[in-house]
């Protein structure tokens, strides 16, 4: 069955022919996730490629003090743990349901057996995996160059991450406390 939101996702990577993304899409499993679950936690390999149907899931670390959020992943992204995915690794990292949520996901070996029958499918994940990178380079720069209230600046821009992350998280994936948060947030009023 052709899962459209997942279909409409890929395609934005490669031209896929028709059968061969509804031979991809119907290969996904799904799995509701409740609030507060683990699609994968802290020292577990991560062995599926996942897509969030519905809801929202958040990266995260746990640091010295406190846990470090990295990355949320809404409804129509894609929810991967890369370093552990791509290496074969206990992950460092734990991926945790903020609301309930639905995921289709394709274990490593469906995935890497689905690419080598379709090569139109290989081109498609090779520009999946050149974004993600791309994108973690930007994130990454940001924390290193941009100010804390310039951070929050650019997330008043992407309204979902003020509707639907709780402030303890916000305020962790832009690199600073709930209080400095609140300042900030009083500071941009």
């Amino acid at each position: 069955m052709l899962q459209p939101e997942l279909s409409q996702f890929l395609s934005q990577y490669a031209q896929i022919p028709e059968p061969v993304l509804v031979d991809f899409t119907a290969s996904f499993k799904e799995k509701k996730i409740a609030r507060n679950s683990f699609l994968l936690k802290e020292g577990q390999v991560c062995r599926y490629f996942s897509f969030v149907k519905s809801g929202c899931l958040r990266l995260y670390y746990t640091g010295e003090k406190q846990e470090v959020s990295v990355w949320f992943a809404f409804s129509s992204n894609s929810a991967i743990e890369i370093s552990s995915y791509l290496s074969n690794t206990p992950s460092a990292y734990a991926i945790q349901a903020i609301e309930d949520s639905t995921v289709l996901y394709l274990p490593k070996e469906d995935m890497e057996a689905l690419c080598a029958k379709h090569p139109a499918l290989q081109e498609m994940m090779r520009r999946y995996w050149e974004v993600a990178v791309l994108s973690l380079l930007t994130r990454f720069t940001s924390l290193q160059k941009d100010s804390a209230e310039k951070r929050y600046k650019d997330l008043l821009l992407q309204t979902e991450y003020l509707q639907k992350i709780p402030q303890k998280y916000l305020a962790s994936f832009i690199g600073v406390t709930p209080t400095s948060l609140s300042r900030i947030r009083r500071k941009v009023k």
